[in-house]
């Protein structure tokens, strides 16, 4: 144990420093994984042309991710402690870790400074790294810079980048559905919330989500009720779906079968 809390030290001791976020013309570049698990670099600010400063988010963008993976992202100060021991009774229960309780600060941490290994030390540096995250910056910058390094596709990393891939438009121009419907995609744009292959399961969260901003005070009835009855657009993501392979193969097939 001793050992362990000497290994603790000295990696929390060897971890970078946060407080060069606060100035919001920096860039950092920092490795993000493509789908095969390739890395890949990717820049962080206002040197990525996708990027998309605080100002140009969207309200309903900010209040459909916190009500999805961090409802209490204003009252906590980078640790929700009552999530944790749900999650930690949830993972005893389950015999497995079936539940995370990460806030939006600590997966922030974990995207820009470390990996993507579930280990206890990973753990310890995630909630050391969100602790000064929340001393350090603003609610608002530590928002900033999560929407612009989530994961919303294959190599779509921010919601720049997912309003024009999935809408064809600046994000600044998204609708609350469409803004409910990234924020959906957010535990498992890959596979559980790919909306490629479960576009049903992706549009039934992001109604809970509107059905969450309206209780919040973000919609009010008539939005709430407008945003509900309003279609999602995926013709820019059926694009990229037929220029895929997929789409190659797909249109293969019905030529052959069609012949």
């Amino acid at each position: 144990m001793l050992l362990y809390a000497g290994w603790i030290g000295i990696s929390i001791y060897r971890l970078p420093s946060v407080a060069s976020l606060a100035d919001r013309s920096v860039s950092l570049t920092i490795e993000v994984r493509d789908w095969k698990g390739k890395l890949h670099p990717f820049v962080v600010g206002p040197d990525n042309p996708r990027w998309v400063s605080a100002e140009r988010i969207p309200v309903e963008m900010e209040w459909s991710v916190i009500v999805a993976e961090d409802a209490n992202f204003y009252e906590h100060r980078g640790v929700d402690v009552k999530a944790i021991k749900e999650a930690i009774r949830y993972d005893l229960e389950k015999k497995r870790f079936a539940r995370g309780a990460s806030t939006i600060t600590q997966q922030t941490a974990k995207n820009l400074f470390l990996s993507r290994k579930k280990t206890l030390t990973r753990k310890i540096e995630e909630l050391y790294l969100a602790k000064r995250m929340e001393q350090e910056l603003t609610k608002g910058r530590i928002l900033e810079l999560y929407l612009n390094i989530v994961e919303l596709g294959p190599m779509v990393y921010g919601v720049g980048h997912g309003a024009r891939y999935y809408f064809d438009k600046p994000a600044q121009a998204l609708t609350p559905r469409e803004c409910s419907f990234l924020a959906a995609m957010l535990p498992g744009p890959q596979k559980a919330y790919n909306p490629y292959r479960h576009m049903d399961r992706v549009l039934k969260r992001s109604n809970q989500i509107l059905f969450l901003l309206k209780q919040r005070g973000v919609l009010s009835e008539g939005e709430y009720r407008r945003a509900l009855a309003e279609s999602v657009d995926i013709s820019g993501m059926q694009r990229k779906v037929d220029k895929s392979f997929t789409g190659q193969v797909k249109r293969f097939f019905q030529r052959l079968f069609s012949f």
